[in-house]
């Protein structure tokens, strides 16, 4: 492990849900659920005031509403997670050229690399300025660890959960870990968890007690060397700037199970061309197709097929996944359905003869098409208006769904610049004066930010971009509108707890209860 703490974790709070309050004034301070809303559904992200109810990641949507009946329940917007996320990871890129991004929500920097921290001093400085930049560029908040390694950095960003720091300094790392749950941590889950209790290890300490040996004996011969080498606060990971991209996939749950044999097949074909735009907003292509079925009775079965080379060509993937589909008994009904392609290059070597069939195939539906449409023209499919979504009404502006049915959709018309909630109406689904809408930023465009600019380019006095990005580790403390002063608090007594307005106070291990509780996830 490294000398300073200069490895740097990177974890916006909440963020889902944090970017549904920012951009709705209406559920600023309210519960907010975001993620599936049908029967199967699951949530994707709780707000912490939907936390205080017990609502969690991962939890079955319907749990979430029994838990909290009057929170706001969204559907996802990834496309706007998506913006918001490259905006912080430019602020991270600025910082250091070595940047490894784990989610659109999480990351590790090492600052070292950027010149951005080399002591225990900087890194710290560093960590404010970013979390001061992030709330002025996107208007969120994220919460930093700082630690000589990957490992300690993640748990030391958890313990900053929500909007704050923590730096563990080298040498301290064995004293921390010493008390945690052996889920801290990676690659822990519940199963091996529940393994390690039943042989009376449930402490990082009782792992170090337990002996290498030992684990091997209990979790096998690789887990148990890399979970010793962890307890004992051994990292040596680097940060890797490229995550090579393994697979491209996509999947739906059904809220009714899927009988009819001729629809699984549609369904597979319209998954097929979800992947291969992915694949192609990627730049790459595949050799490996894969289809995976789940059934009614939640027993998952996967089959693949490799191609002589790799492709991109959506026909060419139709009918593999076709010919897998055939190889799959799906009497009893169908819940999940989910087609993907591994084995990935950037570059095409297509099977002439597949792709000519599926052209054809493409042509024929085509004819088939326009003929069914000469002789009676289709009724027109009911406007679907997912709640939390963004619309744009001609007399009322811009607004979103709150939720819809029975042929009406209720609007809540409010923009994220507004002080208060907005008025609310309702409307017909196919009102003619109603559209959807793409969303609004969450921070009106600073005056010094070039338009189109990347994060971190400025305008300077001749009017022309700068190449050069903002200097964030250079800046002295204060130097930002409104951004407070570091300071360093004395050390707390054991039931003093982080507060709203020590938020960004850098805290130092030694002053970190000795029996904190667990953080709330992201």
């Amino acid at each position: 492990m490294r000398s300073a703490p200069t490895i740097l974790h990177l974890d916006m709070d909440a963020f889902f849900a944090s970017a549904e309050q920012a951009s709705k004034p209406s559920l600023r301070g309210k519960a907010v659920v975001v993620g599936g809303l049908g029967p199967r559904g699951v949530v994707a992200t709780a707000s912490y005031e939907a936390r205080v109810f017990g609502v969690n990641s991962a939890m079955p949507m319907a749990q979430a509403r029994r838990l909290a009946p009057n929170a706001a329940y969204l559907v996802p917007r990834f496309g706007f997670y998506r913006a918001i996320s490259e905006q912080v990871m430019g602020l991270l890129r600025a910082l250091s050229p070595l940047v490894e991004p784990l989610s659109l929500d999480e990351a590790f920097v090492d600052l070292e690399a950027g010149g951005a921290a080399w002591d225990a001093e900087s890194a710290q400085v560093t960590g404010a300025r970013l979390r001061a930049d992030i709330r002025a560029v996107t208007g969120l908040t994220g919460s930093v660890g700082l630690a000589a390694s990957k490992m300690i950095a993640k748990i030391a960003s958890e313990r900053a959960k929500p909007d704050g720091l923590v730096m563990i300094e080298p040498g301290t790392e064995r004293t921390l870990l010493g008390p945690l749950s052996v889920r801290t941590l990676p690659g822990v889950g519940p199963a091996t968890g529940d393994h390690l209790r039943r042989a009376g290890i449930t402490t990082v300490d009782e792992i170090a007690e337990a002996g290498e040996d030992e684990l091997v004996r209990l979790v096998g011969k690789a887990h148990g060397h890399a979970l010793y080498a962890m307890a004992l606060a051994h990292d040596e990971r680097p940060v890797v700037a490229e995550r090579e991209t393994k697979s491209v996939s996509v999947e739906d749950t059904y809220d009714v199970d899927i009988h009819d044999r001729i629809r699984v097949g549609l369904e597979v074909q319209r998954l097929v061309d979800r992947c291969v735009r992915r694949l192609r907003a990627a730049g790459l292509s595949g050799r490996t197709i894969v289809l995976k079925v789940r059934r009614y009775d939640f027993s998952t079965l996967t089959r693949s097929e490799t191609l002589r080379g790799p492709t991109d060509d959506p026909g060419v993937v139709r009918e593999a996944a076709a010919r897998l589909l055939d190889s799959v008994d799906t009497t009893g009904g169908v819940r999940l359905l989910g087609v993907g392609v591994s084995g990935l290059a950037d570059y095409t070597q297509e099977d002439l003869f597949a792709q000519a069939a599926g052209e054809q195939a493409d042509l024929l539906e085509e004819e088939h098409t326009e003929e069914e449409g000469g002789e009676e023209p289709a009724a027109p499919a009911e406007r679907h208006w997912p709640a939390g979504h963004d619309v744009r009404h001609a007399g009322f502006g811009h607004g979103w769904v709150q939720g819809s049915g029975l042929g009406r959709v209720t609007v809540r018309f409010e923009t994220p610049e507004d002080s208060g909630p907005g008025r609310v109406r309702t409307f017909r689904t196919d009102d003619p004066e109603l559209e959807s809408a793409e969303p609004l930023p969450l921070v009106a465009r600073r005056p010094d930010v070039l338009p189109g600019a990347a994060p971190g380019l400025v305008a300077r006095g001749s009017g022309e971009p700068s190449e050069e990005p903002l200097p964030l580790a250079g800046r002295e403390p204060g130097d930002l509108p409104g951004e407070p002063m570091p300071t360093r608090l004395a050390a707390p007594g054991p039931d003093d707890r982080p507060s709203e307005s020590s938020a960004s106070i850098a805290r130092r291990p030694d002053v970190l209860p000795a029996a904190a509780p667990a953080a709330p996830e992201g």
